[in-house]
């Protein structure tokens, strides 16, 4: 080989090493901006013509993730040089740099999820949900398992009371988990301000540049967060010890992830920097490729002040013209009134849903329920596909108090609750918008309408399990105590991915916590209603007990709340578990017939006792929401149920015949066991 040939191929061999372990052979790397640079891109990700990486182009419900090709090798190796202290670690000193930019319409106040800086042992999270998982995950139990290996630091735009997030515009560093190790509102601490902080909106439009500082002997982790052409300030965001030698393993992929949830929303990384035992190379921004504009309100309006002097009296015209005929075809149109000016943004108008539904046509046609029909549409704009329901009104007093409930409602964020998205009031109509949830309703599932598929007992038993994460949050998460009313099968809905939402609110009713509900109308469904709402009218969370327990047994048997015999006579569901009870059995023949012996028996056993314990006829003896997790979850174990565990039927035939409500409570309440009143009070 001569001399030439062979420095050739020393030098091949050299760039063989240094793609091996990931990066230039000066362990690291930059972009200011991605035109023509090699990404693995899946999802919505895509690289622009301008040189910007777009992880996601505003469709709902979509994920984005864009990764350095190569593996990264961050673990020390024994020929990797340290610092002589003897104190070195498993994991590398490493940094990163980027700039991003997240875009909103300008009807917006909330962003659909944010941007991730993501370490992960592959590059392909391709299988990551949208909604509540920013990418990264694909449902509970892959969240914070530490087989994850994990490390990501997120730009977050949505608060998720299940991750503990602080608020809709936080920085947080996660482990193998989407609740964050580490987070603060989003903002920076301003050198040429004596050190003041400054806040900032994730979502404003405007890019801003991050640094990811993580210090392999330390193990410190720095995250600093700034304003575009504002230099790195002195002092981090976050600042907090976190050694990763039991996260990162082997060599990593790094890269980005983003999720748009229900929201539409862009996301962008304008530039790029990495460095491995070394700073990142500093982010050049004035070769960075722009951002693009959000138009604004003011944009529109500067439009309109031109256009208005020349099409004024064409577009007068026309609008009157349109409103005479529409009023003499249809005799009806929107409502509004002073007091509704606070609750603009949440109101959609009735011109884009009827669009939306194609003016309301059967082939759109979901159901017909007793308090009107349901709808599907896709919104004009967002394209977002939504459900229309239409309910009959008379304009009253109650009106104002009764959209408030709706607009309150409508600020519920949990992912086991079909969100309420906005409201419309015609003359004699009020028409409610909420997600649209494909696989429609639980109880077609159960019996089997129109040739619908069985659900296995997996799925049944994270169906119970997520309905009862969603009540949770109404009875004792959410800034006050939302008591739904009307749990039954019919109004718990399916999504995409069979996870189940609680849906319909048309019931519900809200209290501050530590208050007590006024008494009110009986409402709800003949089987689901508990005894005491007979008597006193007053609804609580535990009148929601008493109904989840009914629908807890519903679920596990595939049998209606409420059933008639051949010769008329009614039988409750409850009465037919609880009889197996009283004769010290448990009634495992009751599973539905339609999963053929395929389920869990101790998850099976423990839904049937639990079912029974959640409708009990006394209220005191109803385990809360919380008691409710922690028995399905394995947290708390579970209390013994003996013989005097009363029936609906025994309570309702002692008040038939007029003994005092107070003195029958008294009475059954001194039949249950000591250890089994010991139990339930333990929780509380």
């Amino acid at each position: 080989m001569t001399g030439t040939k062979y420095v050739s191929w020393c030098l091949a061999l050299l760039l063989r090493l240094a793609a091996v372990a990931g990066l230039a052979d000066d362990g690291q790397f930059l972009y200011n901006g991605f035109a023509g640079v090699n990404l693995t891109l899946y999802g919505a990700a895509r690289i622009t013509p301008n040189g910007l990486l777009k992880l996601t182009n505003g469709t709902v419900q979509q994920t984005g993730h864009a990764f350095y090709p190569p593996p990264v090798r961050l673990r020390r190796t024994p020929s990797t040089k340290t610092n002589g202290t003897g104190n070195e670690k498993a994991v590398l000193s490493f940094s990163s740099s980027f700039v991003f930019g997240i875009v909103t319409a300008d009807t917006q106040d909330l962003g659909g999820h944010g941007v991730v800086l993501v370490v992960a042992p592959r590059a392909n999270l391709s299988t990551g949900l949208a909604n509540n998982y920013m990418g990264l995950f694909n449902g509970t139990g892959s969240v914070g398992s530490a087989s994850n290996h994990l490390f990501a630091v997120e730009l977050d735009t949505i608060q998720n009371p299940d991750f503990r997030d602080i608020n809709n515009n936080h920085v947080g560093i996660n482990i193998n988990d989407l609740a964050s190790r580490d987070n603060d509102k989003a903002g920076y601490y301003d050198d040429d301000d004596d050190g003041r902080f400054h806040d900032m909106t994730l979502i404003s439009g405007d890019a801003m540049q991050v640094w990811v500082d993580y210090d392999g002997d330390t193990t410190r982790v720095n995250v600093t967060l700034a304003p575009l052409g504002v230099r790195k300030p002195a002092r981090p965001l976050l600042s907090a010890t976190h050694d990763l030698s039991t996260v990162i393993m082997g060599e990593s992929y790094i890269g980005f992830s983003s999720a748009t949830g229900t929201l539409s929303t862009q996301h962008y990384v304008l530039g790029w920097s990495f460095g491995v035992d070394m700073p990142a190379p500093a982010i050049d921004a004035a070769k960075l490729p722009k951002m693009p504009k959000r138009r604004t309100r003011s944009d529109q309006s500067k439009t309109m002040v031109i256009a208005l002097p020349i099409l004024s009296v064409v577009l007068l015209l026309f609008m009157v013209s349109c409103v005479i005929l529409v009023r003499k075809r249809y005799n009806y149109g929107e409502l509004r009134e002073d007091w509704e000016v606070e609750f603009g943004p949440h109101r959609i108008p009735y011109k884009d849903l009827r669009r939306a539904t194609e003016r309301f046509k059967n082939k759109n046609l979901l159901g017909v329920g007793g308090f009107g029909r349901v709808y599907k549409g896709v919104l004009p704009k967002s394209r977002l596909e939504v459900a229309v329901k239409r309910v009959s009104h008379e304009s009253s007093q109650g009106m104002k108090e009764f959209v408030a409930e709706v607009v309150s409602i409508g600020r519920l964020r949990h992912r086991n609750i079909v969100q309420l998205l906005g409201y419309c009031r015609l003359k004699n109509e009020l028409l409610l918008v909420y997600d649209y949830m494909p696989n429609g309703s639980l109880d077609k599932y159960l019996y089997g309408h129109n040739n619908m598929p069985v659900l296995s007992w997996a799925q049944r038993f994270l169906i119970i399990k997520g309905i009862a994460s969603g009540l949770y949050y109404l009875h004792e998460e959410w800034e006050q105590v939302v008591v739904h009313r009307d749990i039954k099968a019919s109004n718990v809905l399916l999504d995409s991915e069979m996870n189940a939402r609680l849906g319909d609110f048309g019931l519900a009713k809200l209290y501050n916590h530590g208050s007590d509900m006024q008494t009110t109308i009986i409402a709800g469904t003949l089987g689901y209603l508990a005894p005491e709402i007979t008597r006193t009218g007053k609804a609580s969370p535990l009148t929601d007990v008493f109904a989840f327990g009914v629908f807890l047994l519903e679920v596990t048997t595939g049998r209606k709340p409420v059933e008639r015999d051949t010769e008329g006579g009614i039988h409750m569901l409850v009465d037919l578990i609880s009889a197996h009870l009283d004769r010290e059995t448990l009634p495992m023949d009751m599973v539905d017939p339609r999963l053929e012996g395929e389920y869990n028996t101790d998850e099976a056993s423990l839904v049937l006792k639990l079912g029974l314990l959640c409708s009990h006829p006394l209220p005191d003896l109803r385990p809360s929401m919380r008691q409710v997790m922690q028995y399905l979850d394995g947290q708390l174990p579970f209390p013994e149920l003996v013989p005097s565990h009363t029936s609906f039927s025994m309570l309702s035939m002692a008040q038939s015949r007029g003994l005092d409500s107070y003195a029958i409570s008294k009475s059954l309440s001194s039949m249950a066991s000591i250890s089994q009143l010991s139990s339930f009070s333990s929780g509380r």
